[in-house]
Parts: structure tokens; sequence; C-alpha cells
């Protein structure tokens, strides 16, 4: 039955028909009711962040339909085009923002990067970092709330949500200096011009964006605040991106927002049906002790907490060009959790570790998803891609290993809740 499940997946079967699939023969196997499956499926149910997915999905759907990109874009371009590499910051700060929103880079390179890849190009940039920029920026947004990614660790490590943002916060706010800095590098050695600051561009561009300006601010400040918990910032984000995109600005049609509530239900739902099946694969396999085994065969060849944070980076890596994020969390995560905790590493701390190598695996040569994405984008060679992208991979990369060897960097702002 491992053979034939196997080779099912290697032909293209459904992920959720492979993982259920593993589940039922496992239980099978020892003599438990089959029945057992369809319980621990039911108990998603009882998840009390089940309700932030579609909500937070339908608000990053509502986005990418309307003109907010736009706006978004000429408002960064506004207070920032006077620094040296502005524009190359305002690429990143919005492909961050708009990730944190829609919950997908691949989303971000396709919305986004059909408007900043131009005007990189207009301002001067060269054609490999301009490339390399948009294919890279849009993984900056995954440990930004309200993304989906630490939704989802939360659901399947039971912990908070809540304190998973605030610890994703700094290494975030790090990847986007880091990644700015080479940016400002890189504009200086082109001689890239600047926009000058005009009061009058900026109130212009404000105003075209006043509704929306607020929905970042309320939803970011709210969850690191404490003034409301995840679930009351999914109900307020899908509640005002609704409001502001279909009634305020019009551009949402009630035709298109039918298209929008289809692609949303979609997605959520193979989401769901990917996340209940894994539970009970997850429960098939704690029942047959394979977190154990695998901890004691672990501890027998690796002692020190340093190699084995080593060791995980390099297979999240490698796992991460493989496996979309949703997968790769529903399927790594319970047998990595128990394996972290043997060595004493943080939930927390190996969450914000977990997610940022995910979000690098997007953009690592030869399997990375937003390679192919930015390939197809942008019409252009997927080895010029690949060449593009080393520079923003690296400086990720080291910013990888500072999260991991210095986890106050992510833990600092839990003792302020």
């Amino acid at each position: 039955m491992i053979f034939v499940i196997a080779l099912a997946a290697i032909l293209g079967a459904p992920l959720f028909c492979v993982i259920a699939s593993s589940a039922l023969a496992g239980f099978h196997g020892e003599g438990v009711d089959l029945s057992s499956v369809a319980i621990n499926i039911y108990q998603l149910t009882d998840t009390q962040m089940l309700p932030t997915i579609p909500l937070f999905t339908l608000a990053g759907y509502l986005m990418s339909e309307s003109g907010a990109p736009v706006r978004l874009v000429r408002l960064s371009r506004a207070l920032l085009g006077w620094m040296p590499g502005g524009l190359s910051i305002v690429a990143l700060i919005a492909c961050a923002m708009f990730t944190a929103f829609t919950g997908a880079s691949g989303v971000t390179i396709i919305a986004m990067g059909g408007l900043l890849y131009p005007a990189l190009i207009a301002e001067g940039y060269p054609e490999n970092f301009s490339l390399g920029l948009v294919t890279t920026a849009g993984a900056l947004g995954l440990l930004f709330p309200p993304s989906l990614p630490p939704i989802l660790y939360g659901v399947i490590s039971k912990v908070a949500v809540d304190d998973l943002y605030r610890a994703g916060l700094l290494p975030c706010l790090l990847m986007v200096v880091l990644l700015s800095v080479y940016s400002v590098i890189v504009s200086a050695r082109s001689h890239t011009p600047t926009t000058p600051f005009h009061f009058k561009e900026v109130f212009l561009a404000a105003r075209e964006a006043i509704w929306e300006i607020p929905l970042p601010f309320v939803v970011i400040g709210g969850i690191y605040t404490g003034v409301f918990a995840v679930a009351d910032a999914a109900v307020v984000t899908a509640m005002y991106a609704l409001v502001v995109e279909v009634l305020i600005y019009r551009e949402v049609s009630l035709k298109k927002l039918m298209a929008v509530f289809r692609e949303t239900v979609v997605l959520v739902g193979g989401v769901l049906v990917i996340v209940s099946v894994s539970m009970a694969s997850t429960n098939y396999m704690m029942d047959a002790q394979v977190p154990v085994k695998l901890a004691n065969f672990t501890l027998k060849y690796i002692s020190s907490p340093l190699t084995f944070l080593i060791v995980m980076n390099i297979f999240l890596l490698l796992v991460g060009c493989l496996l979309d994020i949703f997968s790769h969390i529903v399927i790594v995560l319970p047998l990595l959790l128990p394996l972290a905790q043997n060595y004493g590493i943080n939930p927390i701390h190996l969450g914000i570790i977990f997610l940022a190598n995910l979000q690098i695996g997007y953009c690592i040569p030869p399997f990375g998803m937003d390679l192919f994405i930015s390939s197809y984008r942008f019409n252009k060679g997927i080895l010029l891609i690949f060449r593009s992208t080393i520079p923003f991979s690296l400086i990720l990369l080291l910013t990888v290993l500072i999260i991991t060897y210095w986890p106050e960097l992510s833990l600092f702002l839990l003792q302020f809740k």
C-alpha cells in the first residue's frame, strides 16, 4: 500500500488524496476503526482560527482585483522616491504588504510585478536587479499579518497566532532593511535618478488612497497592541475591504464580486481539505510513535542544538523548493515540532525559522515556485531569472542564519504583550 500511495503521488494524485490514503492505510494496519479518520477531520471545525482563513483570503482577493496596487505604489513612491534607491525600496515595501494581505507571493509577482518591473527599468535599474527584486520581494510578506501561513502554523502547532505575528515583525524588518541597503548600493552604482519630494504629489496620492491607508495600520496595529485578536482582525479586514472596494471605489462590480467569492471558496476549500486530512495523518503518526522514533534516531547522531538547527535549515530549504507552503506546513511540521522540542527550541522561535525558510525556498533555484511564475510573467528565460535572484537569496539566507542563532530577535516583542 505504501508503494501504491507513493506511485500515486509521483503520478500527480491530488495531495489530499495522498495524505488521506496514508492515514487510512496506517490506521487499517494498526487495526483501528477507520471512522477515526472522519472524526479527526471533523475536529478541524473546533479550531478557533478557522474563520480567519476565508476572511483574510477574501480581503486579499478584493484588493488584488481593484486599483489598490496602483494606489499603493503611487503613494509609496511619493513618500520615498526622493531617496537614493527610493523606487527599489518602494517595490520591497509594496510587495511585502501586498503579499501579507493576499497570502501568496506568486500573486504579488503577477499583480505588482507588472507595475514595478517596467518602472524599475525606466528608472535605469539593471535588468537582472529588477527581475530579482520583483521575484523575491513578495516572499517578505509571509510573516506579516494578516498572512495565512502563520495562521496555519498556529493551527497545526497549537501556538498562539498573535504571538507568531509579534515574533515575526523584527525578523521581517531585518530582511527589508538588508535588502534596502543592497538596493541603495545598486542604485548608487547605476546612477539611477531620484524623484523630487513634492507635498502636492503626496497629498494627491494620499487623497486617492485615503480609504485604503488606514487598513494596514488598523489590522497590524490592532494585533500587535492586543486591541483585538486575529479572528477579530479577520472580520474587520474583510468587511473593510468589501465596503471600500465595492461600495466606495466601486472598482469591483457585483459580477466580479461573485468571481472573487468563487476564487476565495476554491482556494480556502483546497487548503482546508489538505489541513483536515493532515490532522488525521498526524494523529496516526502520533499513535504509531513516528515522532518518538525519529527523535531517538536524530538524537543518536546529532547531540548539539546548533548542529540540529543547521541540518533543519538545509532540510527546510530543500523541501521549500519542492512543495507549496501549505503542503509544507501540514506535512513537515508535525514531524519537526517534536524533534525541536527535544533540543529545547522554543516553538514560537521554531515557527519563525520554519516560515522564513519556506518563503526563501520559493525563490531558491532550481525548483522554487516563484522563479517559474516570474519567468512566465515577464517572458524571460528561466536561467536569467535564476541568476537575477542569487544576490537577494544570499541576503535572505544570511537573515535566516541571524534569525536561527539569535532567538531574542524573534522573542523580544513577546514580553510586551
